[in-house]
């Protein structure tokens, strides 16, 4: 008897009676059902809203960053027993990593990435502030918070841990409770990772629901503070793009959609080049990776005319050593497709591709799954085509065999290379394999426009490259056109998708109260404590110093020649000094950074821990030979990353804003210094 997954609703496991049964891609036995239980997805809706919402904004952007990483970490702990379910898919365990550890490692960059990126509280600054008025009493920003809705997460087969999990870490990261709707083909595995992080006890109330099967009247009932997104077909993400309600409520839509990503091989390779057989390995991994159902496989390999020959015969030597079959076994190293319906289709299109191109290499070539039972799942041949004359087969540019199928097509010159990348009409990421700097400085910004993503590849590349299917959760995934128009991952530029933008206008002091992070021109606080003085806790944005004067001398100016080895001639000859814009000798700008630092700093030990940075660093005015300086530091922003030293004393980042100025008050310096402070102590720390 088969279990009955079971959708998590409202905080509860729900479904107990069989519906549509899910087949292993192995060997064709049951190995799950659907349930037959209808959801009321206005219950779950009413639960995100009321329960998750206010439960991930009790907590900031810090604090979530902090749970993103000990579910990383729990689902390390646990992995094993992911891999035991996904074997079901199809998947090797090179397959299953991608997957599941690649899962655990999204919701672990996106938790660095917080801790590191985001401010404390729930609000961002996206400054800097700009002036609005003449006076400098008027000025204007933007600020990101939360959008106070729901994300609604629909994914495809073929990624059913990363799938789900590279969309929830920034969307949780911005506050925003998720409902995830898996592809049912695959789901068990979807429902055994969401599992394990409900038993792990870190996930938020209401902050993550999971439907099992069809989403019902779910997007008729999103609000403008909704987000949809989308990873699917094309055809699926047109459809529902124009949703009534999406349209009505004008809700964000976003699509990661099926595209045919293209690999170019340059003209200045040779088959005698290491880059050709790097070209060669590429499609071949990417055609069996997965057993080619990725959106980021190569579909169509555009190689020089001269060597596309050259380049089958390898490709298919390659292909003919990929042993097919049982995942389990240490030898296998494809797969099988995700389910038999998934099997049809794709013999289907590779049946209309086939209608312009002749087979390289594919089940004609001794195709046999080894493993027991392996008749009955849903393997196909890794399957090489050759179209002769792509500019005239549309098929190879419009139709998708979502498998271990790529098509290679020979051109002549650069210029019909880049025509048919273009016919791709829009694509997730593409490849250039090439030997020349000045072949990858043409050819990239002429497709660029195109493609989401491009890797360039060569030999001194080739050791620590990802590859070219491999989205990184650093790197921007999504592409235009066909692909969908859309965008995930990227950094934090992710998490800002699920945030909203308004720009704020007022005074400089209403402007810092709101966005947390002083600006100048704001009222500032002025005490006879040195703000170096204070623990964390006891400073406020504001609180700021105007050190004493110093008088620049020429012997100032050699000796920080002498110390740093800077002899520039503006710093020590006169006449050429004389003869340059400025006028005069001049002292070297880091002098007076220096200087500044000597002027504003707290000599004795204090709460101040460390500086350990500097942002915005311009030298805006030259310090002549007998100018005065001063500086004014004041504290600008507060990051509480609620981390202890190994004594357990906690700290916090405080970033300052420094203006050094002359004797004219003019701005000759001004930069961002960033320090780490010191909390009070403890009550037991301060007994010690």
């Amino acid at each position: 008897m088969t279990s009955v997954l079971q959708s998590y609703i409202a905080g509860r496991w729900v479904g107990e009676q069989a519906a549509q049964p899910l087949h292993s891609a192995v060997n064709g036995r049951a190995v799950a059902s659907t349930h037959a239980e209808a959801l009321d997805f206005g219950e779950a809706l009413e639960h995100a809203r009321r329960r998750g919402l206010p439960a991930l904004l009790a907590m900031d952007f810090q604090e979530r960053a902090a749970r993103l990483k000990a579910m990383a970490r729990y689902l390390a702990e646990h992995k094993e027993k992911l891999y035991a379910v996904s074997a079901h898919t199809g998947a090797t365990r090179a397959d299953s990593w991608v997957d599941i550890e690649g899962g655990a490692g999204t919701l672990a960059a996106y938790a660095g990435m917080g801790g590191n990126e985001l401010p404390s509280g729930n609000l961002v600054h996206e400054g800097p502030p700009v002036s609005l008025g003449k006076q400098g009493a008027f000025a204007g920003t933007h600020i990101l918070v939360p959008r106070g809705g729901v994300a609604v997460h629909i994914n495809a087969f073929n990624f059913p841990v990363w799938g789900l999990l590279e969309k929830f870490a920034p969307s949780f990261l911005a506050g925003m409770p998720c409902i995830g709707k898996p592809a049912t083909a695959t789901s068990y595995l979807t429902e055994a990772m969401v599992r394990l992080l409900v038993e792990s006890g870190l996930l938020p109330e209401g902050s993550l629901q999971l439907v099992i099967g069809g989403t019902g009247d779910l997007l008729d009932r999103l609000e403008g503070s909704d987000v949809v997104t989308f990873t699917g077909s094309a055809d699926t993400a047109a459809r529902l793009r124009v949703h009534p309600n999406l349209v009505r409520h004008s809700i964000p839509f976003n699509a990661e959609a099926d595209s045919l990503n293209c690999a170019i091989l340059a003209p200045d390779v040779t088959p005698d080049d290491e880059e050709f057989d790097l070209f060669v390995k590429e499609v071949a991994r990417e055609m069996t990776v997965k057993a080619g159902q990725k959106c980021t496989a190569i579909r169509r390999a555009i190689v020089p005319r001269q060597h596309v020959d050259a380049v089958a015969q390898r490709l298919a030597a390659r292909l003919a050593k990929t042993v097919v079959g049982d995942p389990s076994r240490e030898d296998v190293r494809m797969g099988a497709l995700a389910s038999k319906a998934q099997q049809r289709d794709v013999a289907e299109r590779v049946a209309i591709l086939q209608q312009g191109a002749e087979l390289v290499y594919g089940e004609r070539d001794g195709f046999a799954p080894v493993g027991e039972g392996v008749g009955d799942g849903a393997f196909f041949a890794p399957t090489l085509l050759l179209s002769r004359n792509p500019l005239a087969h549309d098929a190879a540019h419009d139709v998708e065999a979502f498998g271990p199928v790529s098509t290679l097509m020979p051109y002549d010159g650069i210029d019909e290379a880049l025509q048919l990348a273009a016919r791709g009409k829009g694509s997730l990421v593409g490849t250039l394999v090439t030997r020349d700097p000045a072949t990858a400085a043409r050819i990239v910004p002429a497709v660029a426009a195109l493609h989401g993503r491009w890797l360039v590849l060569d030999r001194e590349a080739a050791g620590e490259s990802t590859g070219h299917g491999s989205p990184l959760p650093m790197l921007k995934h999504g592409g235009p056109g066909r692909a969908g128009g859309g965008e995930e991952l990227g950094g934090i530029r992710a998490v800002k998708h699920y945030l909203q933008r308004t720009a704020v206008q007022g005074s400089p002091t209403m402007i810092t109260a709101i966005t947390g992070e002083y600006m100048r021109g704001a009222k500032r606080q002025e005490e006879a404590l040195h703000p170096f003085r204070k623990h964390f806790e006891e400073l406020a944005i504001g609180d700021s110093l105007l050190t004493h004067r110093r008088t620049v001398g020429e012997a100032d100016i050699v000796a920080f020649g002498g110390l740093s080895g800077d002899y520039f001639y503006m710093h020590f000859d006169e006449i050429a000094a004389r003869q340059s814009p400025f006028g005069k000798r001049i002292a070297h700008g880091y002098f007076v950074l220096s200087a500044a630092a000597g002027l504003f700093v707290s000599p004795a030990p204090g709460p101040v821990l460390a500086n350990y940075g500097l942002d915005t660093l311009r030298f805006v005015k030259p310090v002549g030979i007998g100018d005065t300086i001063r500086a004014r530091l004041t504290c600008k922003r507060k990051i509480d990353r609620r981390r202890k030293d190994a004594n357990g004393q906690g700290q916090g980042v405080v970033a300052w804003d420094v203006e050094v100025t002359n004797q004219n008050d003019e701005v000759v310096a001004s930069y961002d210094i960033l320090t780490l402070v010191a909390k009070r102590p403890t009550p037991d720390k301060q007994g010690a």
